[in-house]
């Protein structure tokens, strides 16, 4: 069985604050699951981060996951902070 999943995430907001969204795909095995939401006043860091956070509540734990994102801000603070 591949316990493997990938986590495809972006986030954006049209202003900082200001209306924004996030989307994420997220591949276990052969499933393909998008999801995303949205916000009327927010910020491009807090929508990168929804994505993660909402697209991690929907994998189990015993799975080794990846995420690929461009939000140097999410790096950094998984990676760094």
């Amino acid at each position: 069985m591949n316990n493997k999943i990938l986590i495809y995430t972006d986030g954006s907001s049209r202003g900082n604050p200001g209306p924004g969204g996030w989307g994420a795909i997220i591949l276990k095995g052969h499933d393909v699951e998008e999801i995303g939401g949205r916000d009327g006043k927010t910020t491009n860091n807090r929508m990168e981060l929804s994505a993660v956070i909402n697209a991690l509540s929907k994998t189990p734990n015993d799975h080794e996951t990846r995420i690929f994102t461009d939000s140097e801000y999410l790096i950094n603070g998984i990676t760094k902070w």
